[in-house]
């Protein structure tokens, strides 16, 4: 039986660690890749701290819950956004854990309101934007924009799209740990 981790990065780091080297979905890259990858745009885009934490663990969603390690395999949509969020709520301040819940709504809105964005998406997040319910409606949208942190949610959606680059040189995810704990409850 292991021992309980000692903090919450500690928490994240094994979580990294034991699942994050398999491939993200249908992308050249792994899952710790694109955490990374997302948490460095944001970095060079001089995000706010806590919105570089959220990007970094924007898909922890997909680390703590089993699921198809294929797309192919996938017919419906895993809601990673939601468990991920709830899983961060537990542990972060709404800061981070908002702008993940609404990552994947915000890939919905930025189709229903940035006729250039489509062009923006991978061919497997085309894939799982059709499982996610497409873009928004105009009700949708209106509703969205309610939302405290949906601008932050767009922010981080546009980091995770760029987070699919083979080969990028970023900071490793040790070199967050000082960020990680500054949001922690």
């Amino acid at each position: 039986m292991s021992a309980a981790p000692a903090s919450v990065t500690d928490e994240i780091l094994a979580i990294f660690q034991r699942r994050g080297s398999g491939a993200y979905f249908g992308e050249s890259v792994s899952m710790t890749e694109h955490a990374l990858q997302a948490a460095y745009f944001a970095q060079i885009a001089a995000a706010p701290p806590e919105l570089i934490v959220a990007a970094l663990l924007h898909d922890i969603g997909h680390l703590v819950e089993d699921v198809p390690s294929d797309i192919a395999d996938w017919t419906v949509d895993a809601h990673h956004e939601v468990i991920g969020s709830h899983w961060l709520a537990q542990r972060f301040r709404p800061e981070v854990s908002e702008p993940v819940r609404l990552h994947v709504p915000a890939k919905r809105y930025l189709l229903a309101t940035d006729a250039k964005y489509f062009a923006k998406l991978s061919p497997a997040s085309v894939i799982t934007l059709k499982l996610q319910g497409g873009p928004m409606a105009a009700h949708e949208v209106a509703k969205f924009e309610t939302e405290r942190f949906y601008k932050e949610a767009v922010r981080v959606r546009h980091w995770d799209d760029q987070g699919k680059v083979t080969g990028l040189k970023t900071p490793v995810l040790t070199d967050y740990r000082t960020l990680i704990e500054q949001f922690t409850i």
